[in-house]
């Protein structure tokens, strides 16, 4: 596998990583959404920062002109999952099993909206492996 393929899966487990620690140890008695909020600003500053130094850019009405609803709706996606991250840490959830359970769940619902939305095979070692995720949560789960 090529860096080129390899870099970017590095980066998301690394940030996830630093994001589930950082969000377990945020103050439970924090407001929730004033946090997202100075999350949000932070995060859009750095955004902005990104695209105005990226060197991909046309000029932000020719970009502008190019984005439809998903970036909006990416938004509203965002704060729902930074929002329940917040309560499932406030609900007790441990580190070492919260991200595991989301994430098999979350893998295991996108293996059918693949197929669903964007005709993507579904493999019977898929579906096997929805089953043998399924069975690991029970275990993952069970008091």
């Amino acid at each position: 596998m090529s860096w080129y393929m390899l870099w970017p899966i590095v980066l998301v487990v690394l940030s996830n990583i630093f994001y589930n620690i950082i969000t377990k140890t945020t103050p439970q008695d924090g407001n929730a959404m004033l946090s997202l909020t100075i999350t949000y600003l932070v995060g859009a500053l750095c955004a902005v920062i990104m695209y105005w130094f990226g060197g991909e850019r046309q000029g932000i009405a020719q970009d502008l002109i190019k984005l439809n609803w998903t970036s909006f709706a990416l938004g509203l996606a965002v704060v729902g999952l930074e929002f329940g991250y917040l309560h499932v840490y406030r609900a007790g959830w441990q580190v070492n099993t919260a991200s595991l359970v989301a994430n098999i769940c979350l893998a295991c619902a996108l293996l059918f909206v693949g197929a669903l939305l964007f005709h993507e095979t579904l493999s019977v070692r898929q579906i096997v492996g929805v089953a043998v995720c399924v069975g690991g949560l029970v275990l993952i789960t069970a008091k």
